[in-house]
């Protein structure tokens, strides 16, 4: 079982909530405050970050771990938490009443770039091993495609929490370079899936789009005046997108 923070009665329809690269459980904060009225939210910390640092798994094997500790729900990720929950849906469709992706990715089809990029992660693991969690994360929202996203000294703090070989472990089983090209099983879907990229991050917005056109039941929102961590971002927009799909379900 992985750890988690659960806000709401267990008696209200069930959302969990896996959250990016760096992150943990405590990203969703602002989130889980507006919906647990409603709903029963239950975060988690995804293998290597929070309270999960100690457990090292591979996509599938922590879609397994997630399951096992969230059970039947709406399962909605962002980023690297869209992709374990991708994973989730595709493994364990009967505990996914709904998928929601937020700023995620299938996986890379060409082989070539996969192998790329598994090197890049690689590199990228070594380094923050080398240069600690603080100087890492520093680096990291330093990226442009953070540049939206408004300074949070409780948001940085946090990231800082979490071990430099826990994140460092995390990228070599869970980075996109590792795991399997989703894109040939995207139909495969049944549930309803709500697919969410902000505008001003223009390559997840096209990989949105892209999943959108081949997955049968899905609504795609492009936030406007938003980068890569739309929950973060454009929280009132986000939190008004998740209640109306949520409650037309």
């Amino acid at each position: 079982m992985l750890g988690s923070v659960g806000i709401g009665s267990t008696e209200l329809p069930k959302i969990a909530l896996l959250h990016g690269f760096t992150q943990t459980s405590s990203s969703w904060a602002g989130i889980t405050s507006q919906l647990s009225s409603d709903f029963y939210c239950l975060a988690v910390d995804a293998p290597g970050h929070g309270s999960s640092a100690q457990t090292n798994t591979n996509p599938w094997q922590s879609a397994d771990q997630i399951v096992a500790t969230c059970g039947r729900g709406v399962y909605c990720g962002y980023s690297m938490g869209a992709r374990m929950a991708l994973h989730c849906a595709l493994a364990h469709p009967n505990y996914v009443g709904g998928l929601i992706l937020v700023s995620g990715t299938p996986g890379i089809g060409d082989e070539a770039e996969r192998l790329e990029r598994r090197f890049a992660d690689d590199q990228m693991a070594q380094h923050i091993r080398a240069v600690g969690t603080d100087k890492f994360i520093d680096e990291w929202l330093a990226r442009p495609m953070f540049a939206a996203l408004p300074f949070d000294e409780r948001d940085i703090a946090n990231r800082k929490t979490n071990s430099a070989d826990g994140l460092a472990t995390s990228l070599e089983l869970c980075g996109v370079g590792t795991q399997d090209d989703l894109w040939p099983r995207l139909s495969d879907l049944r549930m309803p899936v709500l697919i969410i990229a902000g505008a001003l991050d223009t390559k997840f917005a096209g990989i949105a789009t892209r999943m959108h056109e081949r997955i049968a039941d899905s609504e795609l929102k492009i936030v406007a005046d938003s980068g890569h961590t739309v929950h973060l971002e454009q929280p009132h927009e986000f939190h008004a997108i998740l209640r109306d799909w949520l409650t037309s379900r």
